[in-house]
């Protein structure tokens, strides 16, 4: 039996009730929620008139589950609060900063793997129509989740960008059922917590402190803390060591023309960027859709080279994120009870 056709958007909407859920990091959460629950209970009240629902996933878990629940019209409502509270995030980021170029709101929703073969489309024609037709970068990961059958679609963008992005993929979705049974996604429960004294990471278990080594990254001896610190806080968020971020093109995806771009990072402080058995290296590469090679250490050498290759959008995406780890790292280390909550 042929899935119900739905109705494009701009057609007199979409009469369906849909669930779209979105997978954000602590930081990105607690700007949703707000001071004292402010923003989010200011969303919720803005779209429940229309029928929808806005849930939260619970725990301490490094990553959250946002999902929004009801007619599609109110969904695309919430996407636009959340899209346009994430720019202002981003706006109030560079009030103090020397950076020229304003780097894109990006979004992650999490989309059943059997459902992402008709968000490609054959050849890659339909994501190649979504991109063209809204301006948004898209792209959708090669790998499930963790424990799942689920992959994570990246949409990148001005806010109208990704609303209208937002529209053609949920056409697409419920014009493509997922097939067979879907095992969701669930971000896994963050460290225990964590104190860092005389250079060394402790686990705290009950009432003794183990010596930690399943951090993201090394253990760092206070000067390597420091030195990690200041370049995270010396950076704008999107101008990762001191290196230009390229200016985006009309629409983000005005030209496809792959381009290289290089950055040198302390030898010492690479781990952050790699993660523990490659796992960040790969998050950064899959959500931006860059190449990224990171060069052998050079006898002699404190710094390792850094060559991104890819459009303007996927180099400045796959920047912010770099500089995004340096200041989730430095932040966790100067503030460790903020492991269970970012």
């Amino acid at each position: 039996m042929e899935p119900p056709k739905v109705q494009q958007p701009g057609e007199g909407g979409l009469n369906v009730t849909l669930t779209i859920r979105l997978l954000m990091h602590g930081k990105e959460v607690g700007s949703i929620i707000g001071k004292k629950g402010e923003t989010v209970k200011k969303m919720r009240e803005e779209v429940s008139a229309s029928g929808a629902r806005i849930n939260i996933s619970e725990g301490n878990c490094p990553e959250r589950i946002v999902t929004i629940t009801g007619p599609t019209d109110a969904i695309f409502k919430a996407f636009a609060m959340i899209a346009y509270k994430f720019e202002e995030d981003i706006i109030n980021s560079m009030s103090n900063s020397p950076a020229t170029s304003k780097p894109p709101v990006t979004l992650r929703l999490v989309v059943p793997a059997s459902q992402c073969g008709s968000l490609i489309g054959k050849g890659g024609s339909k994501i190649k129509e979504m991109r063209e037709s809204t301006g948004a970068q898209v792209q959708v990961a090669g790998d499930m989740l963790p424990n799942s059958t689920e992959r994570a679609v990246t949409i990148s963008g001005a806010p109208e960008a990704i609303i209208q992005c937002v529209k053609q993929i949920c056409v697409v979705m419920l014009e493509s059922p997922p097939k067979g049974a879907t095992i969701p996604y669930r971000p896994k429960p963050a460290s225990t917590p964590v104190i860092f004294s005389g250079g060394q990471a402790y686990t705290i278990q009950g009432q003794y402190a183990i010596p930690h080594h399943d951090l993201c990254c090394p253990s760092y001896p206070p000067q390597q803390l420091t030195k990690l610190h200041q370049l995270a806080m010396q950076q704008t968020p999107f101008n990762p060591l001191g290196q230009t971020t390229p200016a985006f093109p009309a629409g983000l995806d005005a030209s496809n023309q792959a381009s290289t771009h290089e950055l040198t990072i302390p030898n010492d402080l690479i781990g952050c960027i790699i993660g523990r058995q490659g796992t960040k290296i790969n998050e950064i590469r899959q959500m931006s859709g860059a190449q990224i090679k990171i060069a052998n250490a050079m006898e002699g050498s404190s710094e390792r080279q850094i060559t991104i290759t890819g459009t303007p959008a996927n180099i400045s995406l796959a920047q912010y994120l770099i500089n995004a780890r340096f200041r989730d790292v430095a932040a966790m280390w100067n503030d460790p009870s903020s492991m269970t909550t970012s």
